[in-house]
C-alpha cells in the first residue's frame, strides 16, 4: 500500500498505524522523498509503498534509520537554506544603501524596456535558463520549446507526464509561473511571454472564444456590451480577442466585487 505524508518519517509511522503494527515490523520502499519545493512551488510529500511482514526487526531497525537520517538531512538543509534567506533579509532592511549599489552595479543584467536583446539570442539563453530550472526532480517535465510568437513576444512551451501538476487546479500555478517567466524576461530581454504548458492555453482561448460570441453580437447589434466576472488568465485572453475583434473601439477592464469584467463602448472620437 502508498502513503503519503509531509516528512518521510511521518509516512512511515502513518503506515504503521494503518496496517496495525510497529514500524520495525513495515517491509517499505521510498516512492519519493519530500521536497521543499522552489519559491514556494514545487513541493512534494514524501511517499512510501508498505506492508507488514513478519521478524524482520533488525533489518527494518537499519532501513528505518537510514531513510530517517537522510529525510533529517533534507530537512536540516531547507532550514539552513531559510535560515540564510532569513539572514539576507535581515542585511537587505539593514543596508538599504548598499542594496541599491549592488542594484546599480548590475545595470547590464537588466536592460530598459526600450532596449530589446536580439530575438534569436534571447530565444536561446531563455531556453538554457528554463531547463536548468527543471533540471531538478520537482516536476517531470521534459519538452520545452522557446520561439518567436511575433516581435513583441515569446511563446514558451513546457510538457511532460507532469504538465497538469504544473498547471495547478484552476490554473493557480500556470498564473504562478507566467509572472514568474514574464518578471525575468521583460526586464532582462524586453519582450513578452506567452506560456503553454501542454495544452492548458490552447483550451482556454477555444473556452472563451465560444463564450464571447454572444458578446460579439450584442456588440454588433446594440454597439456595446460586458462581460461576466472572469479569472485573471481568461481576462487577458478575453481582451486579446475582443480588442482583434474590435480594433477601433473602446475595450477595456473594469473591476467589481464580484472579479473583473471586460467592457465594450464605441470610442469617445467616435
Amino acid at each position: 500500500m502508498k502513503f503519503e505524508a509531509f516528512t518521510l518519517e511521518e509516512a512511515i509511522t502513518k503506515a504503521s498505524v494503518e496496517l496495525g503494527c510497529s514500524v520495525t515490523e513495515l517491509d517499505f520502499k521510498v516512492l519519493q522523498h519530500p521536497k521543499s519545493g522552489i519559491l514556494g512551488f514545487f513541493k512534494k510529500n514524501a511517499i512510501i509503498d508498505a506492508k507488514k511482514v513478519g521478524d524482520t526487526k533488525s533489518l527494518k531497525k537499519t532501513d528505518i534509520s537510514s531513510e530517517s537520517k537522510k529525510a533529517k538531512k533534507e530537512q536540516n538543509i531547507d532550514k539552513g537554506e531559510k535560515s540564510q534567506k532569513a539572514k539576507k533579509d535581515d542585511k537587505s532592511h539593514q543596508k538599504p544603501e548598499k542594496q541599491k549599489n549592488n542594484f546599480e552595479n548590475k545595470k547590464e543584467f537588466i536592460r530598459p524596456n526600450n532596449e530589446k536583446v536580439e530575438i534569436n539570442k534571447a530565444i536561446i539563453e531563455i531556453k538554457n535558463g528554463i531547463e536548468n530550472l527543471f533540471k531538478n526532480d520537482f516536476f517531470n517535465i521534459n519538452n520545452f520549446e522557446v520561439n518567436k510568437f511575433d516581435d513583441k513576444t515569446i511563446y514558451i512551451k513546457l510538457d511532460g507526464d507532469d504538465a497538469a501538476l504544473l498547471i495547478g487546479k484552476e490554473g493557480y500555478r500556470y498564473k504562478a509561473i507566467t509572472h514568474l517567466l514574464h518578471n525575468w524576461i521583460y526586464p532582462k530581454y524586453g519582450y513578452h511571454v506567452r506560456l503553454e504548458i501542454s495544452r492548458f492555453l490552447e483550451n482556454q482561448e477555444k473556452m472563451i472564444a465560444a463564450y464571447l460570441v454572444d458578446v460579439i453580437e450584442k456588440v454588433k447589434t446594440t454597439g456595446k456590451a460586458q462581460t461576466k466576472p472572469l479569472d485573471g488568465v481568461l481576462v487577458r485572453i478575453a481582451l486579446e480577442q475582443l480588442r482583434n475583434e474590435f480594433p477601433n473601439n473602446y475595450v477595456g477592464v473594469r473591476s467589481s466585487r464580484h472579479g473583473k469584467f471586460i467592457v465594450i463602448r464605441p470610442a469617445k472620437n467616435e
